[in-house]
């Protein structure tokens, strides 16, 4: 009774065990400490073929990454902070937003390197918050796939977000991801949606993808999976602002919050690229029998005329082109006229995706 109507939170600390497991899975956030919680339906000895050396099920690294059930993990003081933390930016219940405040950081701040860490989306998202603020939420599980909250003039803002690269703390590169959507992925960024949305939490989401994942495994759940995400972002009423960095090619893109799945506007950096496929493929399909030249030649036509930021702004697909500088005033701007945004659906008991 109490989901969507306030926030839930979950803290493992010790042994979750059996049927406790669910717990964690029936609310919102959950945190668990590093070393000695202990998550699991079926102890890792009783897994058939397995025991706990082998495979720690019950750990919180794997119930982080693997499971996707849990949101931070950390030492227990650290958690208490993040909790917190997380705390302050939503709000208490979905009628009063309390969440709302001052705003200390320059509105119309310049994000001068925000370009240069385009595919880390977690960085960027820092650089566009107030005060370099970021809230990851699944931080380890489906990492090309960035959620979590920042504060926008004082707002909270829900962020979705595809992710290319992964770098450390340090700066150093740690892993490069396909820029493709991926069953865990849209499974994580739609759970994250629906809580936003019964919440009203404004919807950011940066797009930069080219297809969908390309393997047997993935094709077990990426229909459904996609579906999911779909259904989440359609159905959601609450302000949604869409930001292409990248690439945007083919139904991928239109799945990303795209103007055809109810975005309210779109914004694209100058050098994004917005079509049904990536310009060579096309060309390669278009001219079976074209030489090296001529399918260089096509190629760049295609470019131009089907794939480019501009003829996406001329169909009506992207609202308005603007430098990567200047994303956090547009964004900013974005969201406050679109504060009181209401929207009538059909009334209905419940949806079934």
């Amino acid at each position: 009774m109490a989901s969507g109507v306030v926030p839930q939170v979950t803290g493992v600390f010790g042994t979750c065990g059996g049927g406790l497991a669910m717990i964690p899975a029936l609310t919102d956030f959950t945190f668990m400490e590093e070393k000695n919680a202990k998550l699991f339906v079926n102890s890792p000895n009783a897994l058939d073929e397995n025991e706990i050396s082998k495979c720690d099920t019950s750990a919180a690294s794997f119930q982080s990454a693997e499971a996707g059930i849990v949101d931070v993990v950390a030492d227990e003081a650290t958690i208490f902070a993040q909790i917190r933390e997380l705390v302050a930016m939503l709000p208490s219940n979905n009628e009063d937003d309390d969440s709302l405040i001052e705003c200390t950081d320059d509105i119309n701040r310049v994000c001068a390197e925000l370009e240069n860490c385009a595919g880390d989306t977690s960085i960027a998202l820092s650089q566009l918050a107030d005060n370099g603020v970021f809230f990851e939420t699944k931080a380890d599980y489906a990492k090309e796939m960035v959620t979590g909250f920042i504060k926008l003039n004082g707002v909270t803002v829900g962020a979705v977000a595809n992710r290319t690269v992964a770098y450390d703390e340090e700066g150093n590169k740690v892993e490069e991801l396909e820029a493709v959507l991926t069953a865990k992925g849209c499974d994580k960024a739609a759970e994250f949606v629906q809580f936003c949305d019964a919440f009203s939490i404004p919807l950011l989401t940066l797009t930069n993808v080219n297809g969908f994942c390309n393997c047997q495994c993935a094709e077990k759940k990426l229909a459904k999976a996609l579906a999911t995400y779909t259904y989440a972002l359609s159905s959601a009423t609450c302000p949604k602002v869409n930001l292409i960095t990248g690439q945007a090619y083919g139904s991928a893109y239109a799945i990303m919050n795209s103007k055809s799945l109810g975005a309210d506007l779109v914004y694209a950096w100058a050098d994004a690229k917005v079509g049904m496929m990536e310009s060579s493929m096309a060309a390669k399909i278009m001219y079976p029998n074209g030489n090296a030249e001529e399918i260089n030649e096509k190629a760049a036509e295609y470019a131009t005329l089907q794939s480019s930021v501009t003829s996406a702004a001329r169909r009506g697909y992207v609202d308005t082109i603007i430098e990567a500088e200047d994303t956090r005033k547009y964004v900013i701007g974005a969201f406050e006229m679109l504060f009181t945004k209401r929207e009538d659906r059909p009334s209905k008991k419940h949806g079934t995706v």
